[in-house]
């Protein structure tokens, strides 16, 4: 425990504690300026730590980005992930529902996400190329093993062309959304999930 200036005592953040933090900080950070415009040294000051410490965590500013896109994406994997079983047209809602949620709570983390697309530095898109290849694989594998979709879709190239832009447009609604618009999360909910719908029974 470490005294501070008023007297009082503050908890010393442990290794994980003090990652997580220095993540929610460059999740902020980069949701609001892109790649090239943040600085590691604003990371740490806001994280009251050291630079040579921020350092200790994430070697360079790539890592560091990397770091926060992998984080976003573990979040919505597991937010997202498919009930085994339970058909796909059933889950979908509830599915879509759990997303949102995530999209509003963490914004700041899944804006920060998708600017990584735009960043100049080819290994953090290919970071975030990797992290929207796991979400595909994701919503294909679900398709896959639904009785109604699945034999539908076997053998069918164009399914996954259909998924990734499904995935894109549902990227954009979510943005627009966090931006403000007049639409209510249920319908947003209902957007989306008419889109993969109708992508799929076209």
């Amino acid at each position: 425990m470490a005294a501070n200036q008023g007297g009082r005592t503050r908890r010393r953040l442990s290794t994980e504690e003090r990652r997580e933090q220095l993540l929610a900080v460059g999740a902020r950070l980069f949701s609001e300026s892109p790649y090239e415009d943040v600085w590691i040294e604003r990371v740490a000051e806001i994280a009251g730590v050291s630079r040579g410490l921020l350092y200790h965590y994430f070697p360079t500013k790539r890592d560091f980005f990397a770091a926060v896109v992998e984080r976003e994406s573990e979040r919505m994997l597991r937010m997202t992930a498919p009930v085994p079983g339970v058909p796909v047209r059933e889950q979908l809602p509830g599915g879509l529902d759990a997303f949102l949620e995530y999209v509003q709570t963490h914004a700041h983390g899944y804006r920060a996400f998708h600017r990584a697309d735009a960043a100049g530095d080819q290994a953090v898109r290919r970071v975030y190329q990797r992290a929207l290849g796991a979400q595909e694989r994701q919503i294909l594998a679900a398709l896959a093993a639904d009785p109604e979709f699945g034999p539908a879709c076997e053998g069918r190239p164009e399914t996954r062309l259909a998924v990734r832009g499904w995935l894109a447009f549902t990227t954009s609604v979510c943005l627009e959304w966090l931006r403000g618009t007049e639409l209510s999360r249920d319908q947003v909910r209902e957007l989306c999930a008419r889109a993969l719908l109708g992508v799929l029974t076209d």
